[in-house]
């Protein structure tokens, strides 16, 4: 059990507690992006499902163990939002190279329906938003049907058929995660699926998983944790999240908690080989967060993460550049913040091609829509305020060897509030990431101006 997490104490401290049978009813996997959390808890699921009494090995060939590993068992439920989209083009790209028999064609089939069982029928069941998605996800569920057939025993299929299914396929995927996930779990959801826990399992036991269980909404938080509070027999709960300091203390105290490492440089490539049956070839590791794993799998999105940084540099610069007129127009002079930031963003804008800061929020935000693919990925959105908040804190690290000089508080607090507001104005209540960026450029560049908080609502 748990062979396929690589690099990790935690999958052995898991393994210990299930051998002594002192799993705990519920349970916290915190740690960075891509460092196993999401694999070991849908492994754990699998094993406490295993029909067989020695917890079998992976390739365990009972049907509770195949059902977990084409994630189809009626035992498992998750919630919450993760980046989708990268995985997926990855795995796809995985299976187009290798033959259409191998373990890579589970890859493929496992990484769509971590994306599909977002949208179980338990979760949405009256929810009129679901009406909206149900085409994209019955089409999805017809296309791995397909898939299946193409693949089964006998000729191999053609290798323009599978390219062209798969490439449908990942079509549906963005369009669903940008379409069907919010940011946020929403309280209806957190019910529905205590309401689940509480039902008798179809086998052994049953697993409940909350990704990213940081980003709840308030009222979900005390649904949550009533369910903490009196946790049904037979249900595994497992929250994973990369910002444990977030989570509610009470709720933290009813957590056995399992700490996920960043892994380092030759445990992430073994995992790449592995999993991927790939190499990590020229630039693709240096993208957001830095880690090899992640900048691998988004080198497989239409936007890399290279030029989501290079864009984020080009917005601060330009944010700068129009901070700057409006300063000179007030008669103000300029702040060391935001000369710095203009220092340092504008150079990495221009290498990349996107030349000089512009003051026209339109032409600005125009070319960041157009580059970013219309940020018809919803993830790609988040990303880009990540590199964004970046650039603005690496600027003001950049000029303090030259002196005493610390950017000031009000500085700080701008960005924060700022990129919180239009992370919550996409994914909540689904705004246009262009009308969103088209004010994110005007606040930021009053507030940089006169040195004030930004006044987003």
């Amino acid at each position: 059990m748990f062979e396929n997490v690589l690099g990790q104490q935690a999958s052995g401290q898991l393994v210990q507690d299930i051998e002594a049978d002192t799993l705990a009813p519920a349970m916290l996997f915190s740690g960075p992006s891509a460092s196993g959390k999401g694999t070991a808890a849908l492994e754990l699921g699998r094993v406490i499902s295993c029909e067989e009494e020695s917890r079998a090995i992976w390739n365990c060939d009972c049907p509770a163990c195949v059902r977990h590993r084409l994630l189809i068992h009626p035992d498992l439920l998750c919630l919450g939002r993760r980046p989708f989209s990268a995985e997926i083009a990855a795995s796809a790209a995985a299976f187009l190279r290798e033959d259409a028999g191998s373990s890579v064609c589970i890859l493929f089939i496992r990484s769509i329906r971590k994306l599909l069982s977002r949208f179980n029928p338990v979760l949405w069941e009256d929810e009129p938003k679901g009406k909206a998605i149900s085409p994209l996800v019955n089409s999805l569920e017809e296309d791995l049907d397909e898939l299946s057939s193409l693949t089964a025993d006998g000729d191999s299929p053609k290798r323009d058929s599978l390219a062209k299914l798969v490439e449908g396929m990942l079509k549906s995927a963005y369009k669903l995660e940008s379409e069907g996930m919010g940011e946020y779990i929403p309280i209806a959801q957190m019910r529905r699926a205590a309401w689940w826990g509480r039902l008798t399992p179809a086998g052994r036991g049953k697993l409940l998983l909350i990704e990213n269980a940081d980003r709840m909404q308030e009222e979900a938080r005390n649904s949550m944790l009533k369910l903490l509070e009196e946790p049904p027999a037979r249900l595994s709960l497992v929250l994973t999240t990369s910002r444990p300091g977030s989570l509610l203390p009470t709720m933290l105290s009813r957590l056995r908690p399992y700490r996920f490492f960043a892994r380092d440089t030759v445990v992430e490539e073994e995992v790449i080989r592995r999993v991927f049956r790939d190499q990590v070839i020229g630039n693709r590791e240096q993208v957001i967060g830095k880690n090899v794993i992640g900048g691998y799998l988004d080198s497989f999105l239409p936007v890399s993460g290279l030029t989501l940084e290079a864009l984020a540099a080009f917005f601060a610069a330009s944010v700068a550049y129009k901070a700057a007129l409006l300063s000179k127009k007030q008669g103000r002079g300029l702040s060391d913040e935001t000369v710095l930031l203009g220092k340092f963003c504008a150079p990495k804008a221009e290498a990349a091609g996107f030349g000089r800061p512009q003051g026209s929020s339109d032409a600005v935000v125009s070319l960041i829509v157009e580059r970013a693919e219309k940020f018809e990925i919803r993830s790609l959105f988040g990303r880009f305020l990540s590199c964004l908040l970046e650039q603005a804190s690496s600027s003001q690290r950049s000029g303090q060897g030259a002196g005493a000089f610390l950017p000031s508080l009000s500085y700080h607090k701008i960005w924060r509030e700022s990129t919180h507001w239009a992370d919550t104005a996409v994914g909540i209540y689904n705004l246009r990431p262009a009308q969103v960026l088209e004010k994110l450029f005007t606040e930021l560049s009053r507030g940089l101006s006169n040195g004030s908080s930004c006044g987003m609502a």
